[in-house]
């Protein structure tokens, strides 16, 4: 198994640190590959993702000038964490275009509603969640999930994002207060997008996030999901999504534990020009 991490941020978005530091980290840290997987630019404004086309430019520009710096150390390739908003977000193909990337992940961390307002389902406030459920949904928890795995559909469709993340990450301010994830209505809506992920040759992100910053009990996605998801040989990539460089490799260990109770035998990670599984060990 390499050690690998390909969902990373930076000072140019919401990350914590320089994409330098970031990258001596992982170094340090015994690291073979690296991606920056910035969020990508959205027309609003907002506190997390890269500000302009001027600051994607540099970002484009400084990964790829410290990529080869590094070289002899560390593979660091070039990406973006696209949010798919039906007729609000550019499409992933014109970031793809412009900017020459390795590999984009595709996510959704904002839900549109019937009358087009933007529930924000991530951030570290359960208030923020709970505000726009009522405002926008008028408290109907499954409509306002429905309406995120169909947007998580349509995005895997229509942008063919080489990755999608944290697939189930509507569960993260839920807590057990507005649904099970064993309720039936939620059950099909999961198999519904894995049917989705497996048919266009998707992978699925796992992501660890949630559990080393005490948001969530379980990984994205949780284990009853990644064991759907083994039996339906679906690729995974396992990733700590970092904002910070000590988060590179937050529950690595324990991730890989999991993965090999599902099912899973490899993790897919971007190297030399394509996507290649590394055995889980």
């Amino acid at each position: 198994m390499i050690k690998a991490n390909l969902h990373t941020h930076s000072l140019y978005c919401d990350g914590k640190a320089p994409v330098e530091d970031v990258i001596t980290t992982a170094i340090d840290k015994g690291f073979d590959v690296l991606g920056f997987s910035s969020h990508a630019p959205v027309p609003f404004d907002n506190n997390f993702s890269i500000k302009d086309d001027s600051s994607l430019k540099e970002y484009v520009n400084e990964v790829r000038t410290l990529s080869r710096k590094y070289a002899g150390d560390i593979k660091v390739y070039l990406a973006l964490e696209a949010d798919y908003i039906p007729g609000i977000s550019t499409p992933f193909a014109e970031f793809r275009r412009e900017n020459n990337l390795d590999y984009i992940i595709g996510s959704v961390h904002l839900v549109k509603s019937p009358e087009d307002e933007l529930w924000f389902i991530d951030g570290p406030r359960h208030e923020i969640y709970d505000e726009g459920l009522k405002m926008f949904f008028k408290g109907d928890i499954a409509t306002a999930v429905k309406a995120y795995y169909h947007q998580v559909n349509e995005m895997i469709t229509t942008q063919r994002p080489d990755m999608v993340g944290h697939i189930d990450k509507v569960k993260m301010h839920n807590k057990g207060r507005y649904f099970e994830e064993d309720e039936s209505w939620y059950v099909k809506l999961v198999d519904e997008t894995l049917d989705f992920v497996k048919a266009n040759d998707t992978i699925m992100e796992v992501n660890t996030r949630g559990i080393y910053r005490g948001r969530s009990t379980s990984l994205f996605p949780g284990k009853e999901i990644l064991k759907k998801a083994a039996r339906m040989n679906i690729p995974i990539s396992l990733n700590s999504d970092a904002h910070k460089p000590q988060e590179l490799e937050g529950y690595y260990r324990e991730a890989t534990n999991i993965l090999l109770e599902c099912g899973y035998k490899e993790s897919y990670y971007f190297m030399d020009g394509q996507w290649k599984a590394f055995a889980l060990k």
